[in-house]
């Protein structure tokens, strides 16, 4: 039986980046999740009933933000036991932070890999992971230093 593994991200940079990762889908019974936006609803027809969406949000609409974040919450609870995955795999951002705290406190293995944008700094959601996380992989060889337990494994572009 093929492992169940939910790859998650924001949209943007982040998706690019976990979508090199497609490689990957065909080898576990696997799922997607990102924020609903315009240039990403391709993926509901290319990827069938493995993708579901969350609500899109930005830091730079900060009255709805908090509510968009709540509500994201909740669903990243519904659908973490909808899809109740052995993995979770994700590039980040912010709408991948409950996913992977939800995971882990019901038991699935957390993998982060660090946004290839950071070369020497710390990303809010990788502070908030990296102890938690069962695997922290970054891009840069430099990065080690910032996260001293993560793993190097080149670039995933």
């Amino acid at each position: 039986m093929k492992s169940r593994v939910l790859f998650i991200s924001s949209t943007g940079g982040h998706l690019s980046e976990m979508m090199n990762l497609k490689d990957m889908f065909k080898k576990y019974d696997y799922y997607i999740v990102t924020e609903k936006t315009k240039s990403n609803l391709y993926l509901k027809n290319k990827y069938l009933n493995r993708v579901f969406f969350l609500v899109y949000g930005t830091k730079h609409h900060m009255i709805s933000y908090p509510f968009k974040g709540l509500y994201n919450c909740f669903k990243s609870l519904y659908l973490y036991f909808k899809i109740h995955p052995d993995y979770i795999i994700t590039t980040g951002a912010h709408t991948a932070g409950p996913m992977c705290l939800i995971g882990k406190l019901f038991g699935s293995r957390i993998i982060f890999i660090e946004s290839f944008a950071n070369v020497d700094t710390k990303t809010i959601t990788g502070r908030l992971i990296y102890p938690v996380a069962d695997l922290f992989i970054v891009q840069w060889k430099g990065m080690l230093k910032v996260y001293p337990k993560a793993h190097y494994n080149g670039f995933i572009y």
